[in-house]
């Protein structure tokens, strides 16, 4: 198909229509979202294709696949790190910034559907979730990436999925202040995970090789709001030659010839952020050469064998799909949730030095 352009006002809802009932179809009965039929499912890639129902305005499917998180929830505040035919696969391993993006998705179906019983509903499992990951916090203000079945964190941390759990602490204390409740504690950790997000570098990547090569790291902390204005420009402009592929996309790693489409959505999202609307506008009207026949996207794509791969349609691709679409349309009432973060600054100015 031909590069689509997306201007504000104007969902493509005709096109993207198969996408949401892509999602539908692959939803299990109790509300889960494997990736695809008889797949594994996750809790973030989970909330990312219900968040993409939400946009689709399909927010009785969102909120099943909220409570399927609310009964899976442990004791603890955790979730396993993937689930495959409603039981846990592997119990060495929770991953700390899959927990709390609870919080940005809650956060996200409440800013769409206005519906003060289910933020009232899930914000005990909010809570949980996130104080579970802030006992995880290091005395430097990282995050440890994950952690093992007695409890024991997996001490390094990764600058992706910290730059996602200070998105998810944003999106907490954001449903604690519509509830009235108390976020002094979520507000400080915040404050301190993006200071040293910002300024303390050395915090990550301790004990594995650096993960500079993701495109990830490149973008996510412009996603998440952790850098902003002309610093986040400058952040894009300064690797957008080795990680962008002209009329194809944005490659997962710097020295693969492998572009994925949820990872271009992203960048979509972070670019809005940076206020590049050209940019991404341009980047998004590639992604849907990969759009199939049934809605679903594939995952990535081989620039220099010409070939699908892998040959799978993923959830979670479709889900962002959409919030990209979302975000360059404000469509909804959440479109603005992964671009406009300069509203939050005042949040900062208790720590930053």
């Amino acid at each position: 198909m031909k590069n689509l352009l997306l201007t504000k006002g104007f969902f493509p809802e005709s096109l993207l229509r198969p996408t949401i009932n892509y999602i539908l179809q692959n939803q299990l009965p109790n509300g889960c979202i494997p990736w695809f039929k008889e797949g594994k499912a996750d809790p973030w890639d989970h909330i990312e294709a219900a968040m993409g129902l939400s946009v689709g305005g399909e927010l009785k499917a969102a909120e099943r696949a909220y409570l399927w998180l609310a009964a899976e929830q442990l004791e603890d505040g955790s979730w396993w790190a993937n689930y495959l035919d409603h039981q846990p696969v592997d119990k060495n391993h929770r991953e700390t910034n899959f927990i709390a993006y609870i919080a940005t998705g809650v956060w996200h179906h409440y800013l769409i559907s206005r519906d003060s019983d289910f933020l009232q509903k899930m914000f005990p499992v909010v809570q949980k979730a996130i104080e579970f990951v802030l006992r995880y916090q290091s005395p430097t203000g990282e995050i440890y990436w994950a952690v093992a079945e007695d409890g024991s964190a997996k001490k390094d941390a990764l600058v992706t999925a910290c730059s996602s759990i200070y998105k998810s602490l944003q999106c907490a204390i954001l449903c604690a202040q519509e509830l009235n409740a108390d976020y002094a504690g979520w507000l400080k950790a915040y404050q301190k995970l993006g200071n040293t997000l910002r300024h303390h570098p050395e915090c990550f990547d301790r004990t594995w090789e650096s993960k500079e090569r993701f495109s990830m790291d490149w973008f996510y902390p412009v996603l998440a709001g952790v850098v902003q204005a002309k610093a986040a420009q400058e952040r894009i402009e300064s690797r957008w030659q080795i990680f962008v592929e002209n009329n194809v996309g944005c490659r997962c790693v710097s020295d693969e010839p492998w572009v994925t489409v949820a990872e271009s959505c992203e960048l979509t999202l972070a670019l809005l952020a940076a206020g590049e609307h050209a940019k991404a506008v341009s980047l998004f009207s590639w992604l849907h050469q990969f759009l199939d026949e049934d809605g679903g996207y594939w995952t990535g794509y081989n620039f220099r064998d010409k070939v699908i791969w892998p040959r799978e349609k993923t959830t979670w691709t479709a889900g962002v799909i959409l919030l990209a679409a979302d975000a360059l349309t404000s469509h909804t009432a959440a479109s603005t949730l992964f671009v406009a973060h300069a509203q939050h600054s005042e949040w900062l100015q208790q720590i930053e030095a």
